[in-house]
Formats: structure tokens, sequence, C-alpha cells
């Protein structure tokens, strides 16, 4: 009885941990949204003292004087109707941000694919010194390489443009470390018995390694759209033309006055990696919980 006792009270205790833990996560995603549908005097009237002490030379205690709330006083479009409908701006920033991503994403796990694929099947030492050159390169800050990108796009006539980003992106290293580890984890036994079946190598990766792979597969592909749906460094400097710019760059350069905006352009903004979060939820869980392997 004690035991059983003493694991129900530390379960509790996770669970608990746990529930606290997932309202502290989702606390500025709920208030981003509530705020999304104040008008734009209730949100001076809640947060005014808090952004004009953001702009003033000499800072004051304001904690008394925020006040925050889920439920707003009287529910508008407003926001919404000048984001989708009367400024066309943040919709084309919207899309600067998907034409940007979504190639990036495809193409970048199509090489890590191809790339680890190799890695895990014929290793051999040149390919261990490759291997070891990839994490070198991913342990390195983004920062870091910014610079050689700059000069490189720069040589071949690609700043502007989109493919500024685009190109070195497809072939960054994290992906390709990762897939690596886990194709390594696939019992060789099952490519013999698909050799002796007759199988070729693209029947063998598309057969084997990609479906025992698919959570692993779509988790990381979840981490890299979201990692380039939030940047912002690559594209204020490869690109100076702002029409080019995607939304994350409006939303890291926000200013008192657009803070309405700003809560309907950040719950728009949260749209696709929320549905990407659900559609993949079952493999994303796969992919952590068994980091690729095989399930027995």
């Amino acid at each position: 009885m004690n035991i059983r006792r003493r694991r129900k009270i530390a379960d509790s205790l996770v669970f608990v941990f746990i529930a606290l833990a997932a309202v502290l996560f989702l606390f500025p995603t709920v208030l981003t949204l509530a705020n999304s549908f104040m008008t734009s005097g209730e949100i001076s009237a809640n947060y005014g003292a808090m952004f004009s002490n953001m702009t003033e030379a000499k800072k004051v205690f304001i904690s008394e004087n925020v006040n925050l709330k889920f439920i707003p006083d009287k529910v508008t479009f407003a926001q919404y109707k000048a984001v989708l409908i009367q400024n066309s701006d943040y919709l084309m920033k919207f899309w600067n941000s998907v034409l940007l991503t979504v190639p990036i994403t495809v193409f970048q796990m199509a090489v890590a694919i191809l790339t680890s694929y190799g890695f895990a099947r014929y290793p051999n030492k040149f390919k261990g010194i490759i291997f070891f050159a990839y994490i070198i390169l991913m342990i390195m800050p983004y920062q870091v390489t910014l610079v050689p990108n700059f000069l490189v796009a720069d040589k071949f006539g690609l700043l502007d443009k989109r493919s500024a980003i685009i190109l070195p992106a497809i072939f960054s290293p994290f992906s390709i470390f990762l897939l690596t580890k886990v194709m390594k984890r696939i019992p060789v036994s099952y490519v013999e018995a698909a050799k002796l079946d007759g199988a070729g190598e693209f029947r063998v990766l598309t057969k084997i390694y990609i479906p025992l792979c698919k959570g692993a597969i779509v988790s990381i592909a979840m981490l890299v759209f979201i990692d380039y749906w939030n940047m912002v460094e690559q594209p204020l400097v490869l690109m100076k033309e702002t029409s080019l710019h995607p939304l994350s760059v409006f939303l890291s350069q926000i200013n008192t006055g657009d803070i309405g905006l700003a809560f309907a352009v950040g719950t728009v903004y949260m749209i696709p990696t929320v549905l990407m979060f659900l559609y993949g939820e079952e493999d994303l869980i796969e992919g952590i919980a068994y980091s690729g392997g095989i399930k027995g």
C-alpha cells in the first residue's frame, strides 16, 4: 500500500507540474488570441503605460498599470479586417514567408533523405570525415555563416532574391545529421532480406528506410519549418527590398502604434505552425518516443 500510495502521489505531482508548465507555455498564445479581438482603445487602456514606458528615456515602475485580460470587453474584427482586407502588405508578407519556408523545408528534407541514406548505408572513413565536418557546421550559429553567405550571394548576383536564402538553407547540415543517426539504427537484416527479393537501392530507400523513419522525417521537417518560418536576420541581411521580407520581419519591428495590428498579425502568423502540429502530431510523438528506432 505504501508503495502504491507513493506512486500515486508522485504521479499526481508530475501531473500538476506538467499542467502548470502547459498553462505557462500557452499563456502568451492565449493572450495574443484574446487581444486580437480587442478594440484599439481597450488595448491602449490595458497596455498603454507599458508601451509608453518603452519609448521614454526615463523608465518607471509599471507593473500596477498593466492589465492582462483574456476576455475582451467588446469583441471586434476591425484588426483582422485591416490585416486581411484593407491592407494587402500583411498578406503579401505572409505569402513571402510561405514562398521562402515551403521550398526550404521540402528540398532540405529531400537532400537530407538522400544524403543520410548514403551515410547510413555505405559508411567509410572518407564519409566519416565529411560527417564530422557536418557536425562542426551544425554547432556553429548561423550568425557566423551569415557573412560568408552574403559574400557568396553578392558574388553570384543573388542579393535581393529569395534564392539567396533558399539555396544555402537547402543544404543545411541540421536535418542531415539527425536523419543519419536515425537511419543508422535500422537493422542491416532488413536490407539483406530486401536484396534477396531483388530490391534495388531505390526500392530499399522508399520501402524500408523512408517508412521506418517517417516519424523522424516529420519531426525534423516540422523543426525546419518552424525555424525558417521565424527567421529574421537572413532576410534583413540578404534582401534589402522590403517588399520581399517575410512576416517575421514585420513582427520583429513592431512599434507602439502598430501593437493593435500586431496581435491580429501574430494570430494569423501562428496558424500554419499550429495546423502543421495538429496534422503531424502522431508522427511527431512517434519520432520523439522512438527516435526513429524500430518498434518491437
